[in-house]
């Protein structure tokens, strides 16, 4: 169990015996009283989004989750498909739940698995991701304006504004969370 003050983003919590995991909270402290935190959380079977009040001094139950690291293999049109890098066990991913995170699947890339009994229900994707440009515009010399930026298209089709001085072939380093540009990457 887990108190309603104590919620953060990334909390996974049981809500009508359905794993959902907090992607947004609002603590609201009324003049008149008791705080409670206000909470969205994504249903990570289904990826459906409900709001939750719940009472800072009130006990939720949070779901006891396991971390797994796993590669990722390759997608179809219904699922990821993962392997256990330890047991080298392989399963599949609903893509209908996740759909936000497949520009960011890299294949052969290792990914931390969230499991609920036993389950795979969310792929926890890097802050921070090293991506290959594989269209881009070129600009003309002289276009350049202070921070004058242009879209690119990484290999995973993420698309990306970057600085005019990055071109086709180039790696980026891209923040997963605010999909934007860090800076370019010389190996």
């Amino acid at each position: 169990m887990i108190r309603g003050g104590d919620i953060g983003i990334g909390t996974c919590l049981i809500i009508n015996g359905i794993p959902h995991i907090v992607v947004e909270r609002e603590f609201v402290n009324p003049g008149k009283g008791a705080a409670f935190a206000r909470v969205r959380a994504k249903n990570l079977k289904n990826g459906y989004v409900v709001t939750q009040t719940i009472k800072t001094a009130d006990s939720v139950e949070d779901a006891q989750v396991d971390l797994v690291d796993c590669q990722y293999q390759y997608s179809d049109d219904e699922s990821f498909h993962f392997m256990n890098n330890e047991t080298f066990e392989q399963f599949e991913i609903p893509i209908t739940a996740h759909e936000d995170r497949a520009p960011y699947l890299k294949e052969g890339e290792t990914y931390t698995i969230v499991m609920w009994e036993g389950e795979p229900i969310d792929i926890k994707i890097p802050y921070k991701m090293i991506f290959t440009v594989a269209e881009s515009e070129n600009y003309v010399r002289g276009d350049t304006v202070s921070g004058a930026t242009k879209p690119v298209r990484t290999e995973t089709g993420l698309v990306v504004r970057v600085p005019l001085f990055i071109k086709q072939g180039e790696k980026i380093l891209i923040n997963t969370e605010t999909n934007e540009y860090v800076e370019r990457v010389n190996e």
